[in-house]
């Protein structure tokens, strides 16, 4: 029997070749999924993480109780040279560390994100180079004038050796000459960030004071424990004025950093894996069972020589476990093709994933073998079963065997418990107030059970909807008819090839009308609480704008009026909310405030105005009185709450005086955002080129109109759908797979069939078009499942945003919904491509006397 097993796979290639690209693509589906997840996450890890691996010290310095800020630091050369002599250290190297944003040979911003731009002194050793960054071409920086890029950064500004470059630190804007460009391994900077160097003169200058470093690295001798290093620095260190640390403290410290930052990135594997297995199984299930359907009268012959029922069984179960394994490894090569194209595929303008290498874990591996061995078995396992009770009769047949009727009873019982428990689910959030995790998993849990309803009542709703749906294809009169006939011969496996189609257009239509919604609620929000013209702000969290600034950006031609913003945290009653700071007289102006209660004009000192929803959450009303603290405030203070105002995310949470605010400000003193009123409302490219100039061209300063401002508003959710489409566009090439197995089974099932039909005048082109109305007719049942799934799951999880998201609406994105419906019919038309031309080929004499 393992000889009659190895003789199937290789005396059917064609046959089993669909199945092993079928089993492929759905391990390829699932690995590529996780494969891509974990990659980009560890990518983004590397791109906030610097690198301690040969460090085993670091000292840095620490401000002292009582003492003045601005006091000098005392990591200096001296102490360089007195910790050079601490046993056990091998080498010192210090450092002064800072932040630079670049602008492109463009003038545009070059790459500025938080935490990936890293600036540093060029700090040569006694041969004249500096070991953490080579030379890769020109010079290192010899005076203030002069800079060295990565060679990476470098190409993608389209900077040379000679060109002039602007930056900034955090401040005005510099201009230095490119001298010098390095490589780096720097994961900050080889994930798509920027390297900048300095001399160290200038870094000095610009992150720390003339003579200082911002840290010094140590080295530890072989066979010196860091822990016992570490003890001994601290010996020689002013207690009260500069501390070390470990390597390996350091590491976990910003290990717990970049968790929380990429926390999410460890959750999207899980749903990718989980839409990816759903998916993936379902079309191998499908295709293995038609497989075994097919060779029921090589069953039946087998039976009929002498063969036991179990040896039939294991027979096909070892065919499938071949055709597991090949398709696994074939699957978990193209998974890694997959992964590492997406981030290309999913770069938009502007913004890209951070490159990385692929991060190949044990759950990929296993997640492959699990797709391509273990389903793939288990597919074949109840197949294999149905044709160990086959009779040997059952070779003497000619004709083939009609399908299987199931029990229709069980079934409609069974989706209709399912249905009914789905549904509720889902209803049963209308009121919600919030996502809560228990409201998510609440939804979550009604979509699963919905879908799951529809893949078991598919086969009964088959019948009325293709009959409905025939009176389309009946329009092409006869192969027409016979499309919709084909169809409906066995619903079964009808609605199992459209469950596919069905699970993907759910999911995607689900996803874009949900996005569509609350693209729409953010730009109803950002639309009528925005009254200024332009909005000027800064790009980073680090960076502020200064009062001179604002005094040129309001002196600009064709300004009509500013309103200066500080933005900071706001403690309040245990919880973290943002404060905005306002001149209370022209913040009218620029700012569309829905008053619920009081008057802006009271703000001042020690009042301040609250929005609707913290206002809400924090049982608070107008003439109230809290204590809460500001910024750097150590102690909390009374504050009156004279306002309460409608939801606007430019206001934040909180209102208050803007000099204040600004007092307390971690950036004390700093403007973070100026909104800007022109002459007439006038939104002109002339304008924004001027006011570009007003802030020197700062790579760190964001200059908007309102439709860019409202556009970045929806860009995070709009990033995420994109990534979420790329992955279950994937849905649709294993449904059209599933669909080119279904038809090529059903055209070899049937060939005596179109041999009869072409002997009687049925030519090649209605042939075709009889396959591909099928296909059409297949897709279209499916389509339409997977919309009414879709919709009906975004029209419930909507009421989750309804009660936490201010103005919002339930919209249907029809056009997108329409491009859904048009490629899901596309997809069917294109996949019955092949399967037409094979039943058109057939030669009619031979058909119809073929067994």
């Amino acid at each position: 029997m393992l000889r009659t097993a190895l003789r199937n796979l290789l005396a059917h290639p064609a046959r089993q070749l669909m199945t092993v690209l079928a089993v492929c693509l759905g391990v390829a589906f699932v690995s590529g999924a996780l494969v891509f997840a974990d990659s980009t996450a560890a990518a983004h890890r590397a791109a906030a993480t610097k690198s301690y691996a040969d460090i085993a010290v670091t000292v840095t310095a620490k401000q002292p109780p009582g003492r003045p800020a601005d006091r000098r630091s005392v990591l200096d050369d001296a102490l360089v040279r007195k910790l050079a002599a601490v046993p056990g250290v091998a080498s010192v190297r210090p450092s002064v560390d800072g932040s630079a944003a670049l602008n492109a040979a463009d003038g545009t911003p070059l790459r500025v994100k938080p935490g990936a731009n890293p600036a540093t002194a060029y700090i040569p050793g006694k041969d004249g180079k500096d070991a953490r960054y080579p030379l890769a071409e020109g010079r290192a920086p010899a005076d203030a004038g002069e800079l060295a890029l990565d060679t990476g950064t470098a190409a993608v500004g389209h900077l040379h050796l000679g060109d002039p470059i602007t930056l900034a630190t955090d401040g005005p804007v510099l201009t230095k000459r490119l001298v010098g460009l390095v490589t780096t391994d720097d994961t900050r900077v080889t994930t798509g960030g920027t390297l900048t160097l300095f001399d160290r003169a200038t870094a000095q200058k610009l992150f720390a004071e003339p003579g200082t470093y911002t840290g010094i690295d140590l080295t530890a001798t072989p066979g010196t424990d860091e822990t016992t290093l570490a003890d001994r620095v601290t010996q020689v260190l002013p207690a009260d004025r500069a501390e070390a640390t470990t390597g390996t403290a350091q590491a976990e410290q910003q290990a717990v950093l970049v968790s929380t930052l990429t926390r999410g990135y460890a959750k999207l594997p899980l749903v990718f894996a989980g839409v990816s297995l759903f998916i993936g199984s379902f079309l191998i299930v499908n295709t293995f069972t038609m497989l075994v359907a097919r060779r029921g009268r090589e069953s039946a012959l087998l039976r009929a020589i002498g063969a036991t029922r179990r040896q039939v069984s294991r027979s096909i179960l070892l065919e499938a476990l071949a055709v597991g394994l090949v398709a696994s490894a074939a699957g978990f090569l193209l998974g890694l093709g997959l992964a590492a194209a997406l981030p290309t595929l999913l770069t938009t303008g502007g913004s890209s994933l951070p490159a990385g290498p692929l991060v190949i874990g044990a759950r990929s591996v296993l997640a492959a073998l699990a797709v391509g061995v273990g389903v793939t078995v288990l597919a074949a396992w109840l197949p294999a079963r149905r044709a160990a009770k086959v009779a040997p009769v059952e070779a003497m047949r000619t004709a083939a065997r009609p399908p299987a009727t199931g029990r229709p009873r069980l079934r409609a019982l069974t989706g209709t418990v399912l249905l009914a428990a789905g549904v509720g689910l889902l209803l049963s959030l209308a009121g919600a107030e919030d996502a809560s995790e228990e409201n998510l998993r609440t939804a979550m849990a009604g979509c699963a059970l919905l879908v799951a309803a529809l893949i078991v009542l598919a086969p009964l709703l088959a019948v009325p909807v293709l009959r409905l749906t025939g009176r389309l294809t009946g329009r092409f009169g006869i192969t027409g008819r016979l499309a919709q006939e084909n169809a409906l011969r066995d619903p079964r496996r009808t609605a199992a090839t459209a469950a596919t189609l069905m699970i993907s257009t759910a999911l995607v239509a689900g996803l874009a009308v949900i996005g569509h919604s609350t693209t729409e609620t953010l730009d109803r929000q950002a639309a009528s609480g925005l009254g200024a013209d332009y909005v000027i702000g800064s790009r980073t969290f680090s960076h502020g704008l200064d009062d001179a600034t604002v005094e040129r950006v309001t002196a600009t031609p064709g300004v009509d009026h500013t309103t200066a913003v500080s933005d900071t945290t706001f403690f309040l009653d245990g919880g973290v909310r943002t404060i905005a700071g306002v001149d209370p007289g022209t913040v009218d102006r620029t700012l569309k405030l829905g008053l619920v209660s009081g008057s802006l004009e009271h703000l001042g000192p020690g009042r301040i105005a609250l929005s609707r929803s913290t206002a809400h959450e924090n049982g608070l009303t107008t003439g109230d009185r809290v204590r809460a603290r500001i910024g750097r405030q150590q102690d909390p203070a009374p504050y009156t709450v004279v306002a309460v105002f409608e939801d606007n995310p430019l206001a934040q949470d909180v209102l208050g005086a803007r000099g204040e605010v600004a007092q307390h400000s971690f950036l004390p003193g700093s403007v973070q955002r100026i909104l800007v009123g022109t002459d007439g409302h006038t939104v002109s490219r002339a304008t924004e080129d001027r006011l570009r100039i007003a802030v020197g061209h700062s790579p760190l300063v964001t200059v908007q109109d309102r439709e860019a401002f409202i556009e970045e508003a929806a860009g995070v959710l709009a990033d995420l759908l994109k990534v979420v489409y790329g992955m279950l566009a994937l849905g649709t090439v294993i449904g059209a797979l599933g669909i080119i197995n279904t038809l090529a089974m059903s055209v070899a099932e049937r060939t005596r069939e179109i041999g009869a039909l072409r002997a009687i005048g049925m030519d090649r082109t209605a042939v075709r078009r009889m396959i591909r109305l099928e296909a059409v007719t297949v897709a279209g049942f499916g389509t339409l499942l997977g919309l009414a799934g879709g919709l009906f799951g975004a029209w419930r999880i909507g009421a989750l945003a309804n009660g936490a998201m201010d103005r919002y609406t339930f919209s249907l994105p029809w056009g997108t919904l329409l491009l859904l419906s048009l490629l899901s019919l596309t997809t069917g038309a294109l996949a019955a491509t092949l399967p037409a031309r094979r039943a058109a080929s057939l030669n009619p004499l031979e058909a119809v006397t073929e067994n």
